[in-house]
């Protein structure tokens, strides 16, 4: 097969640069940020920077994990925390690498009020457009679907978004993705999944390192769903590997995802603040498990199939 031809329904991962198709992607990391706004959109100055100096302070960031053969980033900044799709296209374009950029709304206080106001339709329509379609007037489509959910339980805001969510992943095939910090609260979105017709395997339990109840990990996964342990480099390298050990052990090898949730240009900060470089994973947590045991294989397959597994679609 030639890299211009595909078949009919093959899944793609859907970028800044374009849908890719395995064969054409690596390693792949599933949770990082290029842009984030974690003031409330309420907020003066919202969201708004000088794209050369997104570009001065990220471009080096990516160069750094291009030259360590990651060939793709999945970008976590959704409505609500500042998603500039237009500077992770500037990003891509100058460094020539593929980033997958979401639709969906965080979650409150963080919810714009243009989606308060919205019609369950509307919702729909949006997230559709910007899957199908393009993201604003940036010429390419969303990857996936992003959302959160409060951590003593979904609003009922958040559960009307979470359902318009299920209607269009269960439409199109597109992850969803959560930023839930109690996995007791991801069962219940689990639910509502289901009840509106959604699929748990098209599910992503962002940040499952938070839960204390180890076996809470199992039991979302145990429903199909994915996990992901995302503080690579936030607490000591031993500390995750310790935790993936503790998942391959427990069979969950082909429903985990890992990576470091760092970046990133902050607005809020002069010039974007100081960058927390996307390198642990390769540089020290991956050299440590394998190390520990983790053949090249297993490796691969949580770096490469895994991702791309995961927020694939077709």
């Amino acid at each position: 097969m030639s890299l211009n031809q595909s078949t009919p329904n093959e899944k793609k991962l859907y970028t800044t640069l374009g849908p890719l198709r395995s064969d054409q992607l690596g390693m792949i990391l599933p949770h990082e940020h290029v842009f984030v706004d974690l003031r409330t959109p309420d907020q003066p100055g919202y969201a708004q920077a000088d794209v050369g100096e997104v570009l001065a302070l990220m471009v080096p960031q990516i160069e750094a994990i291009k030259a360590l053969g990651v060939t793709a980033l999945i970008e976590c900044s959704t409505g609500g925390v500042g998603r500039r799709a237009d500077f992770d296209l500037a990003v891509s374009k100058v460094t020539n690498f593929p980033i997958v950029v979401p639709t969906g709304i965080y979650r409150e206080p963080w919810i714009p009020s243009w989606v308060r106001d919205a019609a369950d339709a509307e919702l729909e329509t949006w997230m559709l457009d910007e899957l199908q379609r393009e993201i604003e007037a940036t010429g390419f489509q969303a990857g996936w679907i992003k959302l959160s959910a409060g951590d003593d339980g979904i609003t009922p805001l958040e559960a009307r978004i979470l359902r318009a969510a299920a209607r269009v992943s269960a439409a199109t095939g597109a992850l969803i993705g959560s930023h839930t910090i109690r996995s007791r609260v991801v069962m219940d979105q689990l639910d509502i999944i289901e009840r509106e017709g959604g699929r748990c395997d098209r599910f992503l339990s962002i940040h499952t390192q938070a839960e204390p109840d180890w076996a809470l990990h199992r039991a979302i996964a145990a429903r199909g769903a994915w996990i992901e342990y995302d503080n690579v480099g936030a607490v000591p390298v031993a500390e995750t590997a310790d935790l993936i050990l503790r998942a391959l052990d427990a069979g969950l090898t082909d429903q985990l995802l890992i990576s470091h949730d760092r970046g990133w240009f902050d607005p809020a900060l002069p010039r974007g603040g100081s960058p927390k470089p996307y390198t642990v994973l390769n540089l020290e947590l991956l050299p440590l498990l394998a190390q520990r045991g983790v053949d090249q294989a297993t490796l691969k397959g949580l770096t490469h199939t895994n991702p791309f597994a995961a927020f694939a679609r077709p």
